[in-house]
């Protein structure tokens, strides 16, 4: 089986070094894999417009004949969620959601991301297939907003015991279970 092609959307502020999407990063190119990690314009003051112009420039340039996953953290879920709102002109075959921000977050720096499109046709549009992945005590959105989003959504969602919001603080550095997610989606997500 070959190894997908694969796109990490990072959050507010980036992923700094020992984040688990660093760490995927490399563990993925090590093995041969087709690996994408933009860094989005002005991540400590984000802008959706910006960010999704230059994600839509990252998805133009992906592979079409290997599978495409996309793995997003934080803030990078709400891109993506805005981007399937839009006339989604590159599919792609599988996306992880991975500690999404509350839809009704206030925080003034993800105002313009704020709230998502949170509509199940447009997601299906975007994504063969998507699931959320949330840690429990996230400080960024609680368990039942976590939970009421993926069913708004219509997509599989899993809790990791806390994870919070499954960075670095949280112990996220290497985390072996995305690593095998990538590789099988048919993988469940489990803690470190």
């Amino acid at each position: 089986m070959s190894l997908p092609y694969v796109l990490l959307l990072h959050g507010l502020h980036g992923s700094g070094p020992e984040h688990w999407q660093n760490w995927l990063a490399g563990e993925l190119a090590n093995h041969g894999a087709q690996v994408d990690f933009p860094h989005f314009s002005e991540p400590d003051a984000p802008d959706a417009q910006v960010w999704l112009d230059e994600l839509t420039m990252h998805l133009d340039a992906a592979p079409s004949d290997v599978e495409r996953v996309v793995v997003a953290h934080s803030l990078g879920c709400h891109l993506w969620l805005h981007h399937g709102a839009r006339e989604v002109s590159r599919r792609v075959d599988r996306v992880l959601l991975v500690a999404p921000p509350a839809p009704d977050c206030d925080d003034p720096l993800l105002k313009s991301f704020v709230p998502p499109p949170l509509d199940p046709a447009a997601v299906r549009r975007a994504a063969k297939d998507t699931r959320v992945v949330v840690g429990e005590g996230d400080p960024w959105c609680t368990l039942n907003a976590a939970k009421l989003l993926a069913e708004q959504l219509r997509v599989d969602i899993d809790v990791l015991p806390g994870a919070a919001h499954i960075n670095t603080d949280a112990g996220y550095g290497s985390w072996p279970a995305v690593l095998k997610w990538v590789r099988s989606s048919r993988t469940p997500l489990t803690p470190r």
